[in-house]
């Protein structure tokens, strides 16, 4: 284990998954090796990668390229960067798909917290991806910030037994976790909010459970206490995974058991 980093696992065998972390960010340019090296030494043992545009995939095709055992790259377009006319950066994000080289049709989704101006296009995007991976036997990792509502409508129309995905950073209410839930296989992303005493998702998982939970961090983003407001990092997931076993009453072990097997049936790594 690091010398630099104390951890609240009892085990530290105990095999983990980031399964969101924009780990090719700019952010790690100074340390991206060590970065990783921290994040195996604290048990996590494999970290997927969602991409954001055009301009994220190389760097997280270079990540996934040097490190094929631990990096599993996807293919997608945010809905932050979808805008009002998105016809190249979605033949460029089908063309790539097809090549079988990703583990996840993401990010995608809707974002309203920024801005509504878009709300028709980003809805339209979703779609089209979504259909994308119903096609390939893929999943969907989903972004639904301010908008899970529109989110979950899609979802819930285009459903069959051919769609599985996560709602990434997850951070709702009991109800909208068992609406998640009841499309069977769905996961719920448990990241640093639930670390947050205001968050609001300690409590939400305290009522619904683990059973359908997956671990992740969205590094460099969103650091769970007592990493808080500083720039996250894989090597973090255990504090994420301590307070998803206090707040359900199970074991640390427990937890990333489950969180572990639910990960690789849904990536299929």
């Amino acid at each position: 284990m690091s010398a630099t980093f104390a951890h609240p696992l009892s085990t530290p065998a105990l095999v983990l998954f980031d399964t969101h972390a924009h780990l090719y960010s700019k952010q790690f340019d100074g340390d991206r090796e060590a970065m990783l090296t921290r994040a195996i030494e604290a048990g996590v043992g494999k970290f997927f990668l969602p991409n954001v545009d055009h301009d994220s995939i190389e760097a997280m095709h270079a990540l996934a390229d040097a490190h094929p055992d631990h990096c599993f790259p996807m293919m997608g377009l945010h809905p932050c960067s979808v805008g009002e006319d998105n016809g190249a950066a979605l033949e460029e994000v089908e063309r790539l798909l097809r090549t079988g080289r990703y583990c996840a049709v993401g990010e995608i989704g809707i974002d309203l917290y920024w801005d509504k101006t878009w709300l028709r296009q980003q809805q339209d995007a979703f779609r089209r991806q979504v259909r994308w991976a119903k096609e390939l036997r893929l999943p969907i990792v989903i972004h639904c910030r301010e908008s899970f509502g529109e989110v979950i409508t899609i979802v819930e129309e285009e459903n069959d037994d051919s769609l599985r995905g996560v709602f990434h950073c997850f951070t709702g209410a009991p109800e909208q976790a068992r609406r998640v839930i009841a499309l069977k296989d769905f996961h719920l992303g448990i990241g640093g909010v639930i670390t947050y005493p205001k968050g609001g998702l300690f409590e939400t998982m305290r009522e619904v459970g683990p059973e359908h939970c997956v671990l992740e961090t969205d590094a460099p983003y969103l650091a769970p206490v007592p990493y808080r407001g500083k720039r996250n990092e894989s090597s973090y997931i255990p504090h994420i995974a301590a307070r998803l076993a206090e707040a359900t009453g199970r074991s640390v072990e427990e937890i990333a058991r489950i969180t572990t097997a639910n990960a690789e049936l849904l990536f299929r790594r």
